[in-house]
C-alpha cells in the first residue's frame, strides 16, 4: 500500500505499533497487541510487514558508556573544499571505515557533515581527525566539539505531527 508520493500508509494502528516499539522495543508481542488493541497474531503480521518494508529497520540498546568506561565523545564539523559527488563518496566511504566514527550526517549550510566519534581518550581522537586530514578529500574545515554532556538524547520521533500535520486555520481573506 502506497500513497500517491510513495510512502507506504499506515493506519492509525500502524501508527501505535510504531509508537510503542520506538519507546520499548524489548516489549513482548502480546504486550504490545495489548496496548494497541489487537490480538497477538494480527500485531505480529503487522510488526513483519512494517519490518519488511523498511519502516522498522531495526532494534537497538541504549548502552550509558559512562558507567562501562572511560571515553571521549566528539562531534567534528567537516567542510570539504570541493563539492563533486566524487569528493563526497570518497568521503563518505572513508568515514564508514573509522573505527570510532558512531554517526555521519551530510548537512546543508557553511559546512557538509557532522561526524560523531566516541572514542578511548582524546589522543584516539586526535589521530583520526589527522588521519582524516591526511588521507581524506582535501578538507577545507574540521572543527572539534567535546561533548560535556547530553541533555536529551534522541529516543524516538513523535509521528502524529509530522505523518499527519495539523491543519493551520484559514487566513482572513
Amino acid at each position: 500500500m502506497r500513497d500517491d508520493e510513495g510512502a507506504t500508509k499506515l493506519d492509525q494502528i500502524d501508527m501505535r505499533i510504531i509508537d510503542r516499539l520506538q519507546s520499548d522495543g524489548r516489549m513482548t508481542n502480546q504486550e504490545l497487541a495489548d496496548a494497541v488493541g489487537l490480538s497477538a497474531s494480527p500485531c505480529l503480521q503487522r510488526v513483519k510487514r512494517l519490518e519488511k518494508t523498511g519502516i522498522i529497520s531495526s532494534y537497538h540498546a541504549y548502552i550509558d558508556l559512562g558507567k562501562v568506561c572511560r571515553h571521549v565523545d566528539v562531534i567534528a564539523a567537516v567542510t570539504l573544499n570541493n563539492h563533486g559527488l566524487e569528493d563526497f563518496e570518497t568521503f563518505e566511504k572513508m568515514v564508514l571505515a573509522m573505527r570510532y566514527v558512531v554517526e555521519c550526517t551530510k548537512v546543508s549550510g557553511p559546512i557538509d557533515y557532522l561526524v560523531r566519534f566516541v572514542c578511548p581518550d582524546i589522543s584516539s581522537y586526535q589521530m583520526l581527525s589527522d588521519e582524516l586530514l591526511r588521507l581524506g578529500p582535501k578538507i577545507g574545515n574540521l572543527s572539534s566539539y567535546i561533548v560535556l554532556k547530553t541533555t536529551k538524547r534522541y529516543t524516538n520521533v513523535s509521528l502524529d505531527d509530522l505523518v499527519a500535520p495539523p491543519q493551520r486555520p484559514p487566513t482572513g481573506r
